[in-house]
């Protein structure tokens, strides 16, 4: 499952030169059915086209771990399971609230491609636009990357989709159980021609869309709907020419979950509870805030190959929306603050690329990348207004604050690169890339990178050595452009203030990140069933990008520390032979920074001070990361078994993120069972026990910079489902 150096592409190379003297494009068969050797024929080429897109994007000396549908599949809970859980089973994988992930210390820095195309950002907290479902193989690619690779460098989520070449047919499947949940879903695949097509449908809904607040099993007002869908389509024009188009939609609701017990905030103003309208309690298990995130997003591409040079261009595009709707009254007793929040996002872009083989020892790859953003954002705040020299308690009617702006950015991204065989053993791969980032702030950078990948011929062993500069700039899409002094004096009259006043006015604008990454890794193959690996990162960075949740709305808004530092270990190993197989991944890291330097205006100021001339841990630092899992296949059943491991994120201690909350283990298994011989075609059950021995953790206790609110993970659930092929 994992692979230090370019396995992909090194596969891609051996499928080419195997399927070079395979048999040319053949027109259709006529319309009783295409014959075998036809089918057979353009499997072929639909294959070879792969094998070709492939060697666009090498992965030489990046740390590559790839789990295909079979190994998904082999998960308790299948491709039933969210996207972020199967990322999750890789190596130095946090998780976090609201379904975050952390790659090596880093907040979020995911970038998410779909064939080797960059899928743009969106508005999403708690949604996910990708399903499993929809992936042939699914790539985590880290380290120190090649220049193809930028801009988003925590990591890079390169799913491979599935096409439905030749494989006519589909399925409908039923899944559910605790939490009420009900997951009914269909695919259906297959080819006419030279046209094959995969297109998934999935709904979900039960009542834990997002963590619980307080521990308990089925948390207060948490129900989700979820509609994704999701369709591949490709036409192979000529053995050498294919035409691709990606389309995917993801209409998601979520409540936002309550805890029981409380009637209000706590706010009190010159000695006095704060109050609404002559109210100074409200039940909490009674509040009714909801998000909507939306989604939708299309992939067109054009692939040529010949001998010497492949190219593939695409147009991609996404358009998102987010929006929060408060509770009003509650939102003000408890938060001082109700704001509508409706965030609009608008990305589309060209990526083209091309590889060269100049001769046996140089093989040239460039590529330009262009994208253009326009975020949208109209909200409207209710506040208490409050005597900005007292502090007193002005009028029982809340005050209405409209801020709505828009903006556009644009993005240049160029690269050029050489795979250098210095001998037959040892490979380095260097190159440039630029990128130009016009938006709140109009930056740039030139960044080198170089790889140096040593695989002695009949050892099995693969050693890399690394270094990435890497530029990265803020989220633009999540990026606040609402006036702070429109609620330190919202009447403009400074002699008034509102409850909703910042603890200080100073809001820099962030900045784009700019780091050293160094990597180096050895990976043996003990056996043809054993691999394991070993891999040391170091990262320094100036204006590390962080992100926290301020504020009622559940909307991320990034911030800078001046300076950060980063660094760890990863230890792997999988083994798979005959109907057994199995994974291991142990991490540690650190992840710390100093000097908040944008959006000060969202922190204390005390902390603002201390954090100035201190390394502090960021709030997502997790010391020790572990996953493991285990699957084996008897006479159609199969047993398997999957477990996470973490020493626990950063809270407030007597420092800022001063304190590690409590280590956790959660341990998942399932069982299925396919049944072959039914008369109308396959059927498979399955049943899945999450969180299998109950325990209760806490991934979030709602303290540390930039932490909004306490989380805990799944309890024990109890799950099964029916899958019928056809």
């Amino acid at each position: 499952m994992h692979s230090y150096s370019s396995r992909r592409r090194l596969l891609a190379g051996a499928a080419l030169l195997a399927l070079a003297a395979g048999p040319a494009f053949a027109d259709p068969a006529p319309s009783s059915g295409p014959s075998n050797d036809t089918v057979s024929e353009v499997v072929v080429t639909a294959q070879r086209l792969d094998a070709a897109r492939d060697t666009i994007q090498p992965q030489l000396g990046a740390s590559t771990y790839a789990m295909s549908a079979k190994v998904i599949q082999s998960l308790p809970g299948g491709d039933n399971t969210q996207l972020n859980q199967v990322i999750l089973q890789a190596p130095g994988v946090a998780q976090d609230s609201y379904g975050q992930l952390h790659v090596r210390g880093e907040h979020n820095g995911l970038q998410f491609r779909l064939n080797g195309v960059i899928l743009p950002e969106g508005l999403s907290v708690f949604s996910q636009a990708l399903n499993p479902r929809l992936a042939q193989n699914v790539e985590l690619i880290t380290g120190a990357l090649p220049a193809q690779y930028g801009l988003r460098t925590a990591g890079i989520v390169d799913i491979t989709t599935k096409s439905g070449a030749y494989a006519n047919g589909g399925e409908v499947s039923v899944y559910g159980g605790s939490h009420n949940e009900f997951e009914p879903s269909a695919e259906l695949h297959g080819s006419s021609g030279s046209f094959n097509y995969f297109a998934s449908l999935n709904y979900l809904q039960n009542d834990l869309g997002i963590e619980s607040p307080d521990g308990r099993a089925n948390p207060l007002h948490d129900k989700t709907q979820q509609l994704e869908g999701f369709a591949y389509l490709e036409d192979i024009i000529n053995p050498d020419t294919r035409a691709s188009l990606i389309l995917g939609t993801s209409n998601q609701r979520f409540q936002i979950p309550n805890v029981a017990g409380k009637s209000n905030g706590g706010l009190v103003y010159a000695g006095q509870p704060l109050s609404v309208e002559g109210q100074t309690s409200y039940p909490s298990e009674a509040l009714n805030e909801q998000q909507r995130e939306n989604t939708q997003y299309a992939v067109l591409s054009l692939l040529h190959t010949t001998d010497k040079l492949t190219t593939q261009i695409s147009v991609f595009g996404r358009y998102s929306t987010l929006t929060y709707t408060p509770d009003v009254l509650g939102d003000l007793l408890y938060n001082g603050i109700a704001q509508y929040a409706r965030k609009t996002d608008t990305a589309g872009g060209l990526q083209a690329e091309g590889v060269y083989k100049l001769n046996d020892a140089h093989t040239l790859r460039g590529g330009v990348i262009v994208e253009v953003d326009r975020t949208t954002s109209a909200t409207t705040s209710y506040v208490m207004l409050l005597d900005a020299a007292t502090g007193a308690q002005l009028g029982q009617s809340p005050y209405a604050i409209a801020d709505n702006g828009a903006q556009t950015a644009e993005t240049y991204s160029a690269y050029l690169q050489d795979e250098w065989k210095l001998t037959s053993d040892l490979t380095l791969n260097y190159g440039l890339r630029f990128d130009q980032f016009d938006g709140f702030r109009d930056e740039n950078q030139l960044s080198p990178r170089v790889n140096l990948v040593w695989q002695p011929a009949g050892t099995g062993t693969t050693v890399h050595v690394g270094y990435s500069r890497y530029f990265s700039p803020p989220p633009f899409e999540l990026i606040a452009s609402e006036s702070v002094g429109r609620f330190v004096a919202p009447t403009g009259n400074p002699a008034v203030t509102s409850t909703a006043a910042p603890p200080n006015t100073k809001d820099t604008t962030p900045y784009s990140e700019r780091a050293h990454y160094f990597d180096v890794g050895v990976s043996q193959k003990v056996s043809p069933e054993l691999t394991v690996g070993l891999d040391t990162y170091y990262k320094i960075s100036r204006n590390l990008i962080d992100e926290g949740q301020f504020g009622a709305p559940i909307i991320l808004t990034p911030f800078n520390y001046a300076k950060g530092r980063q660094y760890g270990v990863e230890l792997t190993a999988s083994y798979d032979r005959g109907p057994f197989s199995a994974y291991a991944n142990f991490a540690y890291e650190k992840a710390q920074g100093e000097d908040i330097v944008s959006s000060q205006f969202n922190f204390d100021p005390a902390d603002l001070a201390y954090i100035k001339t201190h390394y502090i841990y960021l709030d997502h630092d997790q010391t020790y990361s572990a996953s493991l899992g285990a699957s084996y296949l008897w006479l159609g059943t199969r047993l398997s078994a999957d477990l996470i491991y973490g020493s626990g994120l950063r809270a407030d201690g007597a420092v800022p993120n001063g304190r590690e909350l409590a280590p956790y283990t959660q341990v998942n298994l399932g069982v299925s069972h396919r049944f072959e011989h039914v008369p109308t075609g396959p059927v498979e059950v399955r049943f899945d026990l999450i969180n299998a021995f109950d325990k209760v953790y806490e991934i979030r206790d709602g303290t540390g910079v930039g932490v909004g609110a306490p989380q805990f993970g799944p309890r024990r659930g109890f799950f099964g489902g029916i899958t019928k092929e056809f």
